[in-house]
């Protein structure tokens, strides 16, 4: 009988945004970290991943003031375009806003009703039953453990031409991720490429209006 060589195993892993099985490796340093062909997330396998007292110890050494010009200024980025967006007296969501909430004030100051949920400072979970007409998350999808459940959830939670704001510094190419700065954070599990934005535009059907380099809005078209 002949022996046939076996084509060696090529690992596969689940996406956490789109759950296609077909993620293959794509970086390793003291992390392994997968992409996905499908909606083209970089993450990193849930073996890695901090325990929420591990990442609790983390954020709370996190010192971003509200009253800080240079954190505000950074926050500006999200806060321009997202005000210019908004009508007036908007009501919205800040998702993870952290330990010191600064977005959240700076959009009441300017009018509108925001509340706050953060999974480990403002766990309160019935706020995802109400309907907003903005919602922002700065600096979170990095730190997302499954960004297809929660990112639907927020979706859901919006008003018809409702607007996702989002903040998080993009995937370049891989030879930019080798020395990225940004993939160093333990917390940091999920990497977004704009091509990740576009797919998610496409799933649904919403309007990507791409800002800067780490800020983009999904706009409701329902």
């Amino acid at each position: 009988m002949a022996h046939h060589p076996r084509k060696p195993l090529i690992k596969q892993q689940r996406c956490p945004l789109c759950e296609s099985n077909d993620s293959r490796p794509y970086y390793r340093d003291k992390r392994e970290y997968y992409r996905c062909p499908s909606c083209f997330l970089v993450f990193v396998l849930a073996q890695y991943h901090l325990t929420s007292a591990e990442e609790k110890a983390v954020y709370d050494q996190h010192e971003n003031s509200a009253t800080d010009p240079g954190y505000r200024k950074f926050l500006g980025r999200v806060f321009d375009p997202l005000s210019q967006h908004l009508c007036p007296q908007s009501n919205g969501l800040d998702f993870g806003s952290g330990p010191g909430p600064a977005l959240s004030l700076m959009l009441e100051e300017a009018g509108h009703s925001v509340q706050i949920y953060d999974p480990f400072y403002a766990p309160d979970r019935a706020l995802f039953k109400l309907k907003y007409e903005f919602i922002t998350a700065t600096e979170v999808l990095e730190h997302l453990h499954f960004p297809g459940k929660e990112l639907d959830l927020l979706w859901s939670c919006l008003k018809q031409d409702g607007v996702l704001a989002i903040m998080t510094k993009r995937i370049l190419d891989h030879s930019a991720f080798a020395s990225w700065h940004y993939k160093n954070d333990p917390t940091h599990v999920c990497f977004f490429a704009i091509e990740t934005f576009q797919w998610l535009a496409r799933k649904w059907d919403a309007a990507l209006k791409v800002q800067t380099n780490d800020v983009v809005m999904l706009i409701k078209n329902e």
